[in-house]
């Protein structure tokens, strides 16, 4: 895997070893931030279900301000603290390893607030409602859940106040934007 765009172009970064963890491919990454391009530069961004860290990495190479990177694995714990030294983006990161929803009650209590959301749940983790419901308090105004998943599933559950703002697939990998349904 490698950066795409921005200041750490070309750079290549590990995945944790295993079948426990699926990197998003270098295109999907591309395609991905062709969408959100203008929402980047200045962002504020939280990666839950981590894994490598190419999400927010990318976002961050990409002009992003800073990313907290979440993971409860310590295979990928390890390989994020490398690709981010590697990177030389500790100024920008912040790892938490923890459990999804430790790491989110912690940021609540702290305060904290994000421009754009990567969700980046294993596939079989189809019931995801109690994951967005909890993310609304560190949602910044605007803000963008970005939802990575099996193409073509049909049977993911979500809050049903976020509402989707555009989808796209590529191989088995879909990915869909929402935004939250009561913002104007």
């Amino acid at each position: 895997m490698r950066i795409i765009a921005g200041s750490a172009r070309g750079a290549r970064i590990d995945a944790p070893d295993g079948r426990d963890t699926r990197p998003t491919l270098d295109r999907v990454r591309e395609n991905l931030f062709n969408m959100l391009q203008t929402r980047i530069t200045g962002s504020r961004v939280l990666d839950l279900f981590a894994g490598s860290g190419a999400l927010s990495l990318e976002a961050v190479s990409r002009g992003a301000d800073f990313a907290v990177l979440v993971d409860s694995s310590r295979k990928a714990q390890q390989v994020i603290q490398a690709n981010v030294k590697k990177l030389k983006f500790e100024p920008s990161t912040r790892l938490i390893s923890q459990d999804w929803r430790d790491a989110v009650r912690r940021l609540k209590a702290e305060g904290e607030s994000f421009d754009l959301i990567f969700l980046d749940p294993p596939y079989a983790m189809r019931d995801l409602e109690q994951v967005f419901c909890s993310l609304t308090d560190l949602m910044a105004p605007d803000a963008w859940v970005i939802l990575e998943h099996e193409a073509k599933a049909d049977d993911i559950r979500t809050d049903e106040r976020f509402r989707p703002v555009k989808e796209r697939s590529w191989g088995y990998c879909g990915v869909t934007i929402y935004e939250w349904g009561e913002r104007q």
